[in-house]
């Protein structure tokens, strides 16, 4: 029997009345905030969004909680725009998702800033999921200035998110979120690199890793690297490319546990728990051998959905795990 575990990858949209607040806060500029320089209005403001979505995901019934990463203006970006030695540059636009953010500029060391460390520390729950880009994604939306070529600068990127996991509270779980080896896959001499990275990353907790791909199915070669990487779960987009996706776990096989991106992080269109289950199944009548442990989530992060729909997913999702337990 397969354990389902209901969360999601996170980076959640701001409350309505957060915007507004926030905006009207004298000296706040979107993309700006760093921490320890943010005013106490501007923090206030945060937790009191951050309890929010905490409380959200708890009332929908997940298994897993995340932080929400309202911060992050510039997304997976986040952890390097907010670093005393990157320069953020101007608005670039990173996937094909009509949303724009800003370039990090790496012109320094990368010493670990606590930044992410700290929004966890203000979660309260036993459930907690940690979230962060992975490593290649981040060094792939970043320009290097720093460390000279491909292979040190990722290497630098993967000691740094080590670093930075050391500061965490204890967590459950680890979503790497790594798009960029499905958008713009590694040349041939660095796949092996890139999951070489994932390793480094991993190591630094003791939490389940779950390494999240999205906006399509990974290249086979760079699948056959990332099965490499000592982690938990890959996460699988079945809503982008359920064939490839298919494909890849069945001709290479996969982890004892898997994520399935099952939900549409982008479509306002609210899935049933019921049709989340049926996809559920799909999943593992198209699969051998049975997974351990199936995160069931979202296929990207929430970010994009208006807040009423953003909640709705969550309760969809919370409901399908709770069906799959009167079903057990």
């Amino acid at each position: 029997m397969t354990d389902l575990i209901a969360t999601t990858p996170g980076l959640y949209p701001l409350p309505d009345w957060a915007k507004d607040d926030l905006s009207d806060l004298k000296g706040h500029q979107k993309g700006d905030l760093i921490s320890g320089d943010e005013g106490p209005e501007i923090a206030d403001a945060y937790q009191r969004a951050r309890s929010e979505v905490v409380d959200a995901q708890t009332d929908a019934g997940l298994d897993r909680v995340v932080e929400g990463q309202l911060r992050w203006d510039d997304m997976l970006a986040h952890p390097l725009t907010t670093h005393e030695n990157v320069e953020t540059g101007g608005i670039v636009r990173y996937y094909d998702n009509n949303n724009f953010y800003r370039d990090p500029q790496v012109q320094g060391e990368l010493t670990p800033s606590g930044d992410v460390a700290a929004e966890l520390d203000a979660v309260d729950t036993d459930a907690l999921q940690a979230v962060l880009p992975g490593p290649y994604s981040l060094a792939d939306l970043a320009t290097d200035e720093h460390y000279g070529d491909e292979a040190a600068f990722l290497d630098a990127i993967a000691t740094y998110l080590a670093d930075e996991l050391d500061g965490f509270p204890s967590h459950e779980t680890l979503f790497l979120l790594e798009p960029s080896l499905v958008e713009n896959p590694p040349e041939d001499d660095v796949d092996e690199l890139a999951s070489e990275a994932i390793d480094r990353v991993a190591a630094a907790t003791d939490a389940d890793v779950v390494v999240h791909t999205y906006w399509g199915a990974v290249p086979e070669k760079t699948y056959a690297h990332l099965m490499d990487a000592d982690v938990d779960a890959i996460g699988f987009d079945f809503v982008t490319d359920a064939d490839a996706s298919l494909y890849n776990i069945n001709e290479y096989g996969t982890k004892d546990q898997i994520a399935m991106g099952l939900v549409d992080g982008q479509n306002t269109l609210v899935e049933s728990p019921e049709t989340i289950r049926d996809r559920v199944e799909w999943v593992q009548d198209q699969t051998q051998p049975d997974f351990d442990r199936a995160y069931v989530t979202s296929n990207t992060e929430l970010f994009y959905l208006p807040v009423n729909k953003f909640e709705d997913k969550l309760q969809a999702l919370g409901d399908a795990a709770a069906l799959a337990e009167v079903d057990a």
